[in-house]
């Protein structure tokens, strides 16, 4: 038997959706607290990278272009805040419901997606230089099946720029047409038949057309869903392949290096694959299960006459999917400290920048003008050699 073919979520009964205390104020505090903390800190750790480190690697440049995106979406999670709390009641035409729909729906997805663009090329960027720069008993296939071209490329700033825009370019593409399409027609399809009931149901802004969107968006969901689980296997791979090559290193180099520079990479595989698995694994695994309850939902479910507007019977699988979506969106308050975690020279002008802040100034300028000066500069120039050679550059040397 065929597949039924795809069909939009019915709206032949008057439905509404019911929202509970887990929208009405969970969802709003913690999209404030995550306005609090994401913004500073993604400021701080861009002024960090631009201001505070001179010399600059591939990394620094991912991981700046990763602030920016997050800095971006911190700016928009008050909207998103006002919209669970009060969205029941605002118009659809009102002036907040349309700067939700057309402005702060793109916003968020083109953050999730850069990060998981940008978060893969840190990944492949020091799997490939690490086996390239170390030995093992047998090398890698990868060394042979890779271009030498593209591990050199790897470490150049011009290439790690040229990569930021073209994943900006690409995710915003593919994310603006489809979002603007969403807000402008699926989100508004319970109004468009005239039906006063109906339209007394929908015409508020948290209404089930906007929460479960039509074809054409739950398309570019499958879309999405579908190029998430691929770049994570692929930063999955990369890291077991890693380890792998790590292990078998250590019959050719010295036992405490070996193990000093498995610790480091031991610890970047976990803190990268934490952020993927914690923040963003859940709603992609959700979101197909979702789809699916809207593709094959009941004509009619619950209907309880002209002069009532029923809850909708996906009214929980909605709130649980904005739920995981905040989970999503919380890397933007994560990542500053998985800057902290995963670079040196980061790590280093973070920890400085604490202690010129606290006590006593100018105590803490004459130590930093006299007895620390010449040490402090060649521990710098050491801290910044390491983070482009071995955390940066493929983890080849050692402190």
């Amino acid at each position: 038997m065929e597949n039924p073919p795809f069909r939009p979520p019915p709206y032949n009964a008057s439905f509404s959706l019911c929202p509970t205390d887990a929208t009405l104020f969970f969802l709003p505090s913690i999209y404030m607290l995550l306005f609090l903390t994401a913004l500073p800190g993604n400021a701080l750790s861009l002024w960090i990278f631009l201001r505070r480190i001179s010399s600059i690697s591939p990394t620094h440049i991912y991981l700046a272009h990763l602030s920016i995106s997050n800095l971006l979406m911190s700016c928009v999670t008050p909207f998103l805040a006002a919209y669970f709390a009060k969205g029941s009641a605002w118009a659809m035409s009102s002036a907040l419901c349309q700067i939700v729909l057309h402005g702060i729906t793109p916003v968020l997805h083109i953050n999730i997606y850069i990060s998981l663009l940008i978060l893969t090329w840190v990944a492949l960027s020091r799997f490939a230089v690490l086996i390239q720069n170390t030995h093992a008993s047998r090398p890698s296939a990868c060394i042979t099946l890779l271009p030498h071209s593209f591990f050199s490329c790897l470490t150049r700033v011009s290439f790690a720029n040229a990569v930021c825009a073209t994943v900006w370019v690409v995710s915003v593409g593919a994310i603006v047409p489809v979002t603007v399409y969403y807000s402008v027609n699926e989100a508004m399809m319970g109004k468009k038949d005239g039906d006063e009931q109906r339209e007394k149901c929908v015409d508020v802004c948290y209404n089930p057309a906007v929460e479960l969107g039509g074809s054409v968006s739950s398309s570019l969901n499958i879309a999405t869903i579908t190029v998430f689980f691929v770049f994570y296997l692929l930063v999955l791979l990369s890291y077991m392949t890693v380890l792998r090559h790590i292990r078998r290193s250590r019959l050719n180099t010295n036992v405490n290096t070996s193990q000093s520079l498995l610790a480091r990479v031991f610890r970047n595989i976990v803190v990268i694959q934490i952020v993927l698995s914690v923040c963003l694994l859940p709603f992609h695994i959700y979101k197909p299960i979702f789809i699916t309850l809207i593709h094959h939902q009941p004509d009619l479910l619950h209907y309880s006459g002209p002069d009532d507007c029923s809850c909708h019977p996906l009214n929980i699988y909605i709130e649980v999917k904005n739920i995981l979506f905040l989970l999503a969106a919380l890397r933007g308050s994560t990542d500053p400290v998985m800057y902290f975690l995963l670079d040196r020279t980061f790590r280093c002008q973070t920890l400085r920048l604490l202690r010129c802040n606290q006590g006593d100034s100018n105590r803490k300028a004459m130590v930093w003008s006299t007895t620390g000066s010449a040490n402090q500069k060649l521990e710098h120039l050491g801290e910044e050699n390491m983070a482009t050679s071995t955390m940066d550059s493929g983890f080849g040397r050692t402190t």
